[in-house]
């Protein structure tokens, strides 16, 4: 059986190996006496629990499933990710007689886990620094081919260069520092393997969503129970004026100007209205309970990953700003 990529102490590199303590309770530990719990089947290699991320962990929890494709009986998830990965490598996801590890940065509740895990080759390594973990593990089980870890990505529990594929999405805008993010996730991939990312860019869209950038420099800073009664109240009093209008383009797109939330009567027409509404409930929530929102262009993600000494470059405009994906070449040998 193929093994995983060891996990390492934060602090010295050693690795960690499961231990019971006398408590009964599960721990990863190393020789010189590092420990971090196993909660709920779940390591959590973490310095810092009360980090930026707390908001995205409650969201995550409390919509598990609003945009699995089992759930919504729709191609949305997987679509956005094949699109991401691009036909080289979903080929290699499909055809590789070899076990790929595969690295899920910011894996949430699983979107984007569900379609990986159909993929006979792939050993699975999903992280989350919140503890949406909880909700990944809870819809699809930790097994020989799926493993669930709570850590940060820019203090990565592994030694460099231990992964074929690396994926980020949905991620980088929201951390301290989008260009050393990108250096952590890069510095995860195998020689001839490949990253996956994307990122929010400035847009017209954005940039007069006037209403919503206001009250998130509020709302992101009300306690947990106050955010999300927050965001259901918006959510109760302008989806239902979302949804009058949605026949009416024109005037959809005047009134998401002023509306502080997110729907998505346009952009998935094949969602329930029920559906829709969860669907506005969760991204609204994202949208004004998030710490970080940095905006990079073409440009800028472009340049960090040359930076990085990343080759295959392709950088274009979709989905939620700019997407990206790169390899790292293999090494020539010198005679």
């Amino acid at each position: 059986m193929t093994e995983w990529p060891s996990c390492i102490d934060l602090q010295t590199g050693e690795k960690l190996l499961e231990k019971t303590k006398l408590n009964k309770q599960l721990y990863l530990t190393s020789k010189s006496g590092a420990s971090y719990q196993i909660v709920k089947g779940i390591p959590r290699i973490l310095k810092d629990f009360d980090n930026y991320s707390l908001a995205f962990g409650e969201q995550w929890l409390k919509w598990q499933k609003t945009q699995l494709d089992s759930y919504t009986n729709t191609y949305i998830s997987r679509d956005r990710l094949f699109r991401c990965l691009g036909d080289k490598i979903i080929n290699r996801l499909k055809y590789s007689k070899d076990p790929l590890q595969i690295l899920e940065i910011g894996c949430g509740a699983g979107r984007f886990t569900e379609i990986l895990l159909k993929f006979p080759s792939v050993k699975l390594t999903s992280i989350d620094l919140s503890n949406a973990v909880e909700a990944n593990a809870l819809n699809f089980p930790q097994n020989e081919n799926h493993r669930v870890l709570q850590a940060d990505l820019v203090e990565l529990p592994f030694k460099i260069k231990q992964y074929d594929i690396v994926i980020c999405l949905g991620v980088i805008q929201h951390t301290p520092n989008p260009e050393k993010t990108i250096e952590k996730l890069y510095e995860q991939v195998k020689s001839g393997g490949d990253l996956i990312i994307d990122h929010y860019t400035l847009d017209i869209s954005r940039l007069t969503k006037i209403t919503s950038n206001i009250l998130r420099l509020l709302i992101k800073r009300f306690s947990s129970k106050y955010r999300m009664k927050t965001v259901t109240f918006l959510v109760n009093i302008f989806f239902p004026l979302h949804r009058s209008i949605r026949n009416f383009p024109i005037l959809q797109k005047i009134f998401s100007r002023i509306s502080p939330i997110i729907t998505y009567f346009h952009a998935y027409p094949q969602l329930t209205d029920n559906l829709q509404k969860e669907w506005s409930m969760l991204d609204t929530h994202d949208a004004l309970t998030d710490w970080y929102k940095h905006m990079r262009s073409s440009k800028q993600i472009k340049s960090s990953l040359q930076k990085n000494g990343a080759g295959n470059i392709m950088v274009w405009k979709n989905g939620n700003g700019i997407e990206a994906r790169c390899s790292r070449l293999k090494s020539k040998n010198i005679k």
